[in-house]
């Protein structure tokens, strides 16, 4: 990264960029996270940031189409604006699942074109797919036809040893004329062979300059950048080359970067809730989702322990809410006890 970050940070913050540009939908988004990005997840982000757009897991064709519609693809009308992202390659399942996403409420449909597990390798879907761009484009375009909300594609700059920028620009192109106006591109290639999903999210190096590239290339689509970036600085920089920002595992880990996003990024209030407030809006929805869903606090709890990231007591707080043994206690009871644990050793580190 080049010139000053905190500079950078402060005139977009004052709106460097026109209003419309502020206000875009996809200038900052959390990530899609197979076993993260559920629903109560995306309930916890939401409380630290209205703007920010948020996705949903991963969600096979098949799965959805052979499963249960309610079990994937419930939400919280609180979560909106939220997206659905599929995993798929066959263009009429993906029309009939992009249907079903439509009906459930969400606000636009997301094609995984950048998930490099072997698991989805066999489905044939994920990052194989951009070796196959008019497949790609098959697909985009049965969804273009099926539904009125925005269709998205989600991919890596490469594949395999594949470094060439032609490669990720051609796939662009191709796709782009079926319909497609917004790409969210991972800055690194993706390895099918020889690395796991976690290797191939640190191995692969990033290279920023392709994707800004893309936007240079194309630029009336919405390009939309995601890979690598932990901190509001990295994000201001890179919107100044591109619309948007996707961040994921920080975003995870870290939630409370969030809670600023929305004045920071949107020009609008912050969410205006502490910490400990945050956290009392989650045992509260813990108490109504167990109550309606027979959902065990543990489910959701597992999404905030990044809440208190830095803080003094953080550590004993994450222990009990990940305490089994306090499993068959209320969700009230494991507060009072992980906040005694917090508020005393902030006052034994004081």
């Amino acid at each position: 990264m080049q010139g000053n970050a905190t500079a950078i940070s402060e005139s977009l913050s004052i709106g460097a960029r026109d209003q419309s540009d502020r206000h875009a939908p996809w200038r900052l988004s959390v990530a899609p996270m197979l076993d993260w990005t559920d629903k109560h997840c995306r309930y916890l982000h939401r409380l630290l940031t209205k703007n920010t757009l948020l996705y949903t897991e991963m969600v096979t064709t098949g799965g959805l189409l052979h499963g249960a519609e309610r079990r994937h693809l419930r939400m919280d009308e609180c979560e909106h604006p939220v997206a659905l992202q599929l995993g798929g390659s066959d263009a009429a399942d993906l029309a009939q699942c992009a249907r079903i996403g439509a009906r459930w409420g969400y606000d636009e449909i997301n094609l995984n074109c950048g998930c490099p597990s072997e698991r989805v390798q066999r489905g044939a879907f994920g990052a194989c797919l951009m070796a196959e761009p008019q497949l790609v484009a098959d697909g985009v375009k049965a969804m273009v036809d099926a539904v009125d909300i925005p269709v998205t594609v989600k991919h890596r700059i490469g594949i395999d040893r594949e470094e060439s920028y032609d490669f990720v620009r051609d796939f662009v192109g191709t796709v782009s004329l079926a319909g497609c106006r917004v790409f969210i591109v991972h800055a690194r290639n993706a390895w099918l062979k020889g690395l796991s999903p976690k290797e191939n999210r640190e191995i692969p190096p990033l290279r920023y300059e392709l994707v800004y590239r893309l936007k240079r290339d194309f630029p009336d689509l919405t390009i939309v950048l995601n890979g690598g970036v932990t901190t509001n600085e990295q994000i201001a920089e890179h919107l100044l080359h591109v619309d948007g920002v996707m961040v994921g595992r920080e975003a995870y880990h870290h939630p409370w970067i969030m809670s600023d996003w929305d004045a920071r990024f949107f020009g609008n209030s912050a969410c205006g809730l502490s910490q400990d407030e945050v956290e009392a809006e989650m045992v509260a929805y813990m108490v109504r989702d167990a109550a309606e869903d027979g959902t065990p606090w543990s489910a959701i709890a597992r999404h905030m322990l990044g809440m208190h990231h830095g803080r003094r007591g953080a550590r004993l707080w994450r222990q009990v809410w990940s305490d089994h043994k306090l499993k068959t206690e209320s969700p009230l009871k494991v507060w009072e006890l992980a906040r005694s644990h917090l508020q005393v050793d902030a006052q034994l580190a004081a």
